[in-house]
């Protein structure tokens, strides 16, 4: 039977997205009146935000904290409370601000509203360390603890990923040593392996899209529930070992707290065996200290105390400051064994987990990753290296084996043995995987004012003949007459003079020319350009649906996976116009086949329109012989954005 005690920390929480622009009803909540706003460097845009929330309440503000809390800045911060006359005390910032304020409440009594912009999670602890004559002490008083803790994710939004990553495994310390205190219990448990899940699968969806607010929330999340397991359990090892070279050497704090947790883990495995096997499984990897040393360094992260500028020499003078005085820790403290984690951790060398295949193939995809580091193109850099996580996460997910591997590789030999300047099978392959589509939806997002784009597909060929306004592009196939009467008009509306439009279809029975070994020339393709009133006229036959090419790697994909082949009925523009961009897009037949299940998805609902029966005379006096359709059509293109 497990004994403990549960003491909870009497603190008010806030958390959202804005909950900033409440702080001066939080302070006077408190009784406060006069404010001294605190921040340190590089927190201006958030102290703003705090300012402006806070208006008038706002009698002094003091923006110098400093890592570690020295003293002396504590000190100067009393002057200016004391002129001041404020009696109640705001931080926003990370953990220096928070640290200032509890040095700063401690001396005076006065109320805290701590603003964190970090992970650090020591704005929900009683906790205090600060640093005198080069050495850093730490203290724990209810006179520390802020009365109110405000999170708002939208202050954490530009915090840049290398800080994001350190903050958060700060966070995640707090919540390991947690787990092996001796002063922890069945709640604190819970949570703490809660913030390490949280932090686990925040930072890599940080890491792909900064500014992801889920991750970011969770990040959050995750430091308010870390913080206050450190504030119910205490510290031990870690957290000592991180005072004494914050202090002793100036090290930085979060960067130190991320260097030194995997090899701290390795360190207590021995003597704690069931709580590395539980937070294990909360990073979802299979062992603790390896783990996390992966997850920074697939992030990123610092990995060695050498990097932070820990000097080899002051390896034993660290390991002796942490022993000097004890302290509960799983594993019993030696200065010769904490020598060797330190000397570990010096030289950035991964603690040694079991041997696995998920370790493996982290490693691979960071050194193929790296290999990309020095592209001189950044966009070349993020697209290579987006490419490369996102093709091995697949590999790893789908469990890929070798003939699998093989087969993909002859499928793709052959779609490129295949694609010439007439037949585009990789086009095809994009098309029917729907990432030509996706890219579209991506492009037309940029320009929501404009006709709808469609995909190129695979029969487009430069330099079609050019045609005149009323001529026959359909060169006497048979089908149905068409007429079109198209418009090219700027956003506004104002006709467009001198538009390039290349259009191009296929015939009745669903091919286009260069499908047709007989045909002679192109045939139902043309380039027109339109006049002062924006538009152009030609006769064509009216499209069918057809299947795309079935004789080739993509046509096998889709019958393997038992997916028809047929594309809807369609009309494909082409439309340059001077000092606009480029529209390429496809109106549909609405009343045609396959408007809902087109085989590369391209149908959009805004460009299926009416092919208007008619009978009798064309708009030009030309007779057809039976039905013919009419298409009118007015399209809208985007000004191109210096």
């Amino acid at each position: 039977m497990r004994t403990f005690v549960h003491t909870a920390q009497p603190a008010r929480v806030v958390f959202g997205s804005g909950t900033v622009d409440g702080l001066a009803e939080e302070v006077r909540r408190l009784g406060g009146k006069r404010v001294l706003l605190l921040s340190g460097p590089g927190r201006a845009e958030a102290a703003g935000r705090a300012r402006t929330a806070l208006g008038a309440l706002v009698v002094a503000e003091f923006g110098g904290a400093a890592a570690h809390t020295p003293v002396e800045v504590t000190e100067r911060a009393m002057t200016v409370l004391r002129e001041a006359g404020a009696d109640c005390l705001v931080s926003v910032g990370g953990g220096s601000a928070t640290g200032l304020s509890k040095a700063l409440a401690l001396r005076t009594g006065l109320p805290q509203v701590v603003v964190p912009t970090t992970y650090a999670g020591s704005e929900m602890t009683p906790l205090l360390g600060e640093t005198r004559d080069g050495r850093k002490l730490t203290r724990s008083s209810p006179a520390a603890l802020p009365e109110t803790v405000v999170y708002d994710v939208d202050l954490t939004l530009s915090l840049p990923l290398s800080t994001s990553v350190t903050s958060g495994v700060n966070a995640m310390a707090h919540a390991v040593e947690a787990l092996y205190s001796a002063g922890g219990d069945p709640a604190t448990d819970r949570r703490a392996l809660d913030a390490i899940t949280l932090v686990a699968g925040a930072l890599p969806r940080l890491a792909a899209d900064a500014a992801d607010r889920e991750a970011r929330s969770d990040l959050l999340q995750a430091a308010w529930l870390a913080g206050t397991c450190l504030a119910g359990a205490g510290m031990a090892l870690h957290h000592t070992l991180c005072h004494t070279l914050g202090g002793a050497f100036g090290l930085p704090h979060a960067e130190t707290h991320t260097v030194l947790l995997p090899h701290v883990l390795a360190y207590n495995a021995p003597s704690a065996p069931d709580v590395m096997r539980r937070i294990a499984r909360a990073l979802g990897a299979p062992d603790a200290a390896s783990g996390v040393y992966d997850l920074v360094a697939s992030l990123g992260g610092p990995t060695s105390l050498r990097e932070l500028g820990m000097p080899e020499s002051g390896l034993d003078r660290a390991a002796e400051l942490a022993v000097v005085t004890p302290y509960p820790n799983p594993r019993d403290l030696t200065a010769d064994g904490v020598r060797g984690l330190l000397t570990d951790a010096w030289n950035g060398r991964r603690p040694q987990g079991p041997a696995t295949t998920d370790t493996v193939l982290a490693q691979l995809t960071e050194q193929v990753v790296a290999s990309f580091a020095q592209a001189a193109d950044a966009r070349l850099r993020s697209l290579l290296t987006g490419l490369v996580r996102h093709l091995h996460a697949y590999v790893a997910e789908q469990d890929l084996t070798e003939s699998e591997w093989a087969r993909a590789i002859d499928h793709l030999t052959r779609t490129g043995q295949l694609s010439s300047p007439i037949r585009q099978e990789f086009v095809l392959l994009s098309d029917v995987l729907g990432i030509s589509s996706a890219v579209d939806v991506l492009t037309n997002s940029r320009t929501p004012d404009t006709t709808p784009s469609a995909v190129l597909g695979p029969f487009y060929v430069e330099g079609p003949p050019e045609a005149e306004h009323g001529s026959d592009i359909s060169g006497d196939l048979p089908g149905t007459p068409l007429w079109v009467d198209v418009t090219i008009t700027d956003t506004a509306g104002e006709p467009l003079d001198d538009v390039v439009v290349d259009v191009w279809q296929a015939d009745e029975d669903g091919f286009y020319d260069v499908q047709l070994p007989e045909q002679e020339g192109p045939v139902l393709r043309a380039r027109l350009r339109t006049g002062a009133d924006g538009r152009l006229t030609f006769w064509s036959i009216l499209p069918s649906h057809y299947p795309v090419p079935g004789d080739g790697p993509v046509g096998e994909m889709l019958t393997a996976a038992g997916r028809h082949h047929y594309r809807a009925p369609h009309l494909h523009f082409m439309i340059s116009a001077p000092g606009h961009r480029r529209l390429i897009t496809q109106l549909f037949v609405s009343d045609g086949s396959y408007l809902d299940s087109d085989t590369v998805f391209g149908v959009k609902d805004p460009l299926v329109v009416d092919f208007v029966p008619r009978t009798g005379p064309g708009p030009d006096g030309r007779v057809p012989e039976g039905q013919w359709r009419l298409l009118e059509h007015t399209f809208h293109v985007a000004p191109l954005v210096p």
